[in-house]
């Protein structure tokens, strides 16, 4: 199950109790205090590793907490420290303060790792307390208590490359065209349900790491259609693929779809807008691709690509631009 969005409470460990003893052996009729500190208590650190994908491991988890220092003892022992915590999330979380609504960091690459609540700090034991004019203290201090915080996890897929456009316009076809992905693909709208990743091999050297984004509606930048749960997906993509389906199933006009994808990106981000764009349309096979790729094109004055998953044509001329848009420098 794929889970991009989860909540959690987390609970630092508590730190240990210092320790009030006073030495007490025999031929030692002066032993003083020996009283130990408390141990830290455990804090809980968030951290983004490699082999995860989604959230769905804490979902059913809502309570997170760490282990509790330990007390101090006589003879000057100290407590031992608590272990930290960590809760293991992909790369491209992010992490938010629920209550005071603050990001607390954006893991982007393995191995990011934030201290989500710090663990609290042992107490000091009575041996601290001794000086010249105290030398039999009995103060002693308890331990601190941890940080609890209501955490909310937000993953954004990072890929090279985000598919988008209306439903059914042949993005999760394409990404099992290109790549090893297996997206659920059926001929009614809103199929893909979550994003898909897939990795696609331009040659033996060069790949590309593809994002199938769920079919965005009019209106999504307001929550349409799940809009805000498809939308943040496509904020780390470096280059979008605007799929264009020549003829939509419910007879609307290809044309104005395109020009209300790019409305709904515009207004979620206006960053979005300026990002590296591919038009390209789907379904080469159709009468009428050919003739609104042509239409497409003159009106954006730019090239307009034309493939078809079915039978290959154009996928490789696809993935070259696609390439080449992502790695200008490497004309």
């Amino acid at each position: 199950m794929f889970v991009d969005r989860v909540t959690v409470e987390v609970q630092a460990g508590r730190g240990g109790d210092g320790c009030m003893s006073f030495r007490r052996e025999k031929y030692v009729p002066r032993g003083g205090p020996d009283g130990g500190d408390g141990g830290d208590g455990g804090s809980v650190i968030v951290q983004a590793v490699d082999g995860v994908d989604s959230l769905s491991e804490l979902i059913h988890r809502k309570h997170w907490r760490a282990s509790v220092g330990v007390g101090g003892k006589g003879s000057n022992c100290h407590g031992a420290n608590a272990k930290d915590l960590i809760i293991h999330v992909p790369p491209g979380t992010v992490v938010k303060d629920e209550q005071h609504d603050v990001v607390l960091k954006d893991l982007t690459a393995a191995g990011d790792s934030v201290v989500a609540a710090h663990g609290g700090k042992g107490g000091k034991g009575n041996t601290r307390f001794k000086s010249s004019t105290n030398q039999a203290p009995r103060q002693f201090t308890p331990g601190s208590p941890g940080e609890q915080r209501l955490l909310t996890f937000e993953l954004k897929v990072i890929a090279d490359i985000g598919l988008v456009g209306m439903p059914n316009a042949g993005k999760s076809t394409l990404l099992s065209r290109v790549s090893r992905a297996r997206p659920e693909i059926a001929d009614y709208p809103f199929t893909t349900k979550s994003p898909n990743l897939g990795i696609a091999q331009v040659d033996a050297e060069r790949q590309l790491v593809l994002a199938d984004i769920p079919g965005l509606i009019e209106g999504a930048h307001h929550g349409a259609g799940l809009g805000h749960e498809f939308l943040r997906h496509v904020e780390r993509c470096r280059v979008l693929i605007h799929l264009i389906e020549p003829e939509p199933m419910d007879q609307s006009d290809p044309i104005a779809n395109y020009h209300t994808i790019r409305a709904e990106l515009e207004q979620h981000d206006s960053d979005l807008a300026s990002r590296p764009e591919i038009a390209a349309v789907s379904k080469a096979e159709l009468p009428s691709a050919a003739a609104i790729r042509d239409t497409l094109a003159a009106e954006l004055g730019r090239p307009v690509l034309l493939f078809s998953s079915v039978t290959g044509e154009g996928l490789r001329g696809l993935l070259e631009v696609a390439y080449e848009r992502l790695n200008p420098s490497a004309d």
